[in-house]
């Protein structure tokens, strides 16, 4: 496959597979140049893509249709650009809380707005039709959850048709008959790549278009170009890549959008270390779908070998966020070794622009066969109970005058206040804060509570566990601790 070399070689890595050359592009570092700074956070609303959506009712370049509303009434909008004869057709966040694909349209619309490597984009733009539906959930992106309005899954709607965004979503498919449909998700941050610690921070799927898991050439082409994009993010991402599970689920619609003819991918965003707002699997997304989108267009994706796709590993879902390993626990006289998995769960604000954690032990035992985005060797390390301050801090602002440190080295990881504040939901500080009246439950370690203990060697405290982060007592404020509990 002979390939012209220049400008392009900047920004696509295509992969001749019958002389294994690769060229290697700059898509990835030159991303903040198209980078949507509007939107800098997961929990994005409905009214703050209209601005940007305007904008490209007002570029020639762009074609903006209104396609349909949500059950609240919200616009959902199809934005188009290219005046090629395949059709390719790409959705996000039918589910409300995924939106790093959503995101990652618009950094795509700068980049297909900008004014520069007009050749590169011509190759696209000249070949293919493209058709982004960004944010097919908005009422659920509104609260920030999974189900729509009327509380279903949208992703579970294709046979029934109830709700008018999966309505929209098989009449947009079926005016088109896109060649490509791009089925844009995200996926819990707790899967990994099979029998790896490393996270699946980019999950791809061709879905099954039976029961039998079938390929015929829709799921074949679907299949080379995950394995193109595959190849590119291997870059990026070493091993932190995924195949997502294929089993046939009827009532799914990139199952059915397969059997309906078009070529169906799934892209599912999970987790990257330290990036709760997923900005760096936002490029990514980036970098896979404008990857895709060109080897479409040029069609390099025909030569790829199907079992290639084969070779992309499972998904497995056995992280944590903090994995504590070989800790000795004393229960009834007798000393044990455990294991204990701990994630931090986002508990929303009212407004849900924001969140706080409210941790839990989700196991506890022999997780030798888990991993963690942390993970803690606790050998000749004793768990032991925290205890309450036993003076009453008259306010919030003379918990400046206590010694962090040394209160955790001392042992205290409750703090009783006069007064808490009704709205304040978390702690800014590594330890909890406490009403008047709360007693605090008896220590059990058990499946379900909120992960909060000390860690003794020797006689001495030297580490903490605070509402399911690990601080280090002897810098307790540079641990990445967003908040302990607040309990009134």
């Amino acid at each position: 496959m002979k390939i012209k070399l220049g400008v392009l070689a900047l920004f696509f890595m295509l992969f001749s597979y019958g002389q294994n050359q690769t060229i290697t592009a700059s898509l990835y570092e030159t991303y903040d140049t198209y980078k949507e700074a509007a939107l800098d956070k997961r929990r994005i609303k409905h009214s703050e893509l209209q601005p940007l959506i305007n904008r490209y009712r007002e570029n020639p370049d762009f074609e903006v249709t209104k396609v349909g509303e949500s059950i609240e009434g919200r616009d959902l909008s199809l934005i188009s650009i290219g005046k090629g004869t395949t059709d390719v057709f790409l959705w996000s966040q039918m589910h409300g809380d995924e939106p790093t694909a959503t995101q990652a349209m618009f950094d795509i619309f700068n980049f297909l707005a900008s004014d520069d490597f007009k050749n590169e984009k011509n190759t696209i733009l000249d070949s293919l039709r493209l058709h982004f539906l960004p944010m097919l959930n908005p009422d659920g992106a509104e609260v920030f959850q999974r189900r729509n309005r009327l509380g279903i899954d949208v992703n579970r709607d294709a046979l029934r048709l109830q709700s008018p965004e999966g309505k929209t979503l098989k009449r947009v498919r079926d005016s088109l008959e896109a060649a490509f449909g791009f089925n844009l998700h995200d996926q819990s941050t707790y899967y990994n790549a099979e029998r790896t610690e490393k996270p699946a921070t980019i999950s791809y799927l061709a879905p099954a278009y039976n029961y039998e898991k079938e390929i015929n050439k829709v799921r074949a082409n679907a299949m080379k170009v995950i394995v193109f994009m595959n190849n590119i993010i291997q870059k990026y991402a070493p091993g932190q890549v995924g195949r997502y599970n294929d089993d046939f689920e009827p009532r799914a619609f990139g199952d059915n959008i397969q059997k309906w003819g078009t070529s169906a991918i799934l892209i599912e965003s999970g987790g990257y270390p330290d990036d709760v707002e997923k900005q760096e699997i936002r490029k990514l997304n980036y970098v896979s779908i404008l990857s895709a989108i060109y080897t479409i267009a040029e069609e390099s994706y025909k030569d790829i070998p199907l079992t290639d796709y084969e070779k992309i590993p499972e998904n497995d879902r056995k992280l944590f966020d903090l994995k504590i390993e070989r800790a000795t626990y004393e229960l009834l006289g007798e000393s044990y070794m455990l294991d204990l998995g701990i994630n931090r769960l986002e508990v929303d604000k009212a407004d849900h622009n924001d969140f706080w954690y409210s941790s839990r032990i989700l196991d506890q035992g022999d997780l030798s066969t888990y991993y963690g985005y942390e993970t803690f060797n606790a050998s000749g390390y004793t768990i032991r109970p925290g205890k309450v301050y036993p003076q009453v801090v008259p306010s919030q602002s003379e918990l400046e005058n206590l010694a962090m440190d040394s209160l955790l080295q001392s042992g205290y990881t409750y703090v009783r206040l006069e007064n808490i504040p009704n709205e304040q939901l978390e702690s800014n500080y590594p330890v909890h804060l406490i009403g008047k009246k709360y007693k605090v439950p008896e220590f059990n370690l058990e499946i379900g509570i909120n992960p909060t203990f000390l860690l003794e060697k020797n006689g001495k405290i030297e580490y903490a566990v605070i509402n399911g982060f690990l601080v280090n007592v002897e810098k307790p404020f540079n641990a990445n601790l967003k908040n302990a509990m607040i309990y009134r």
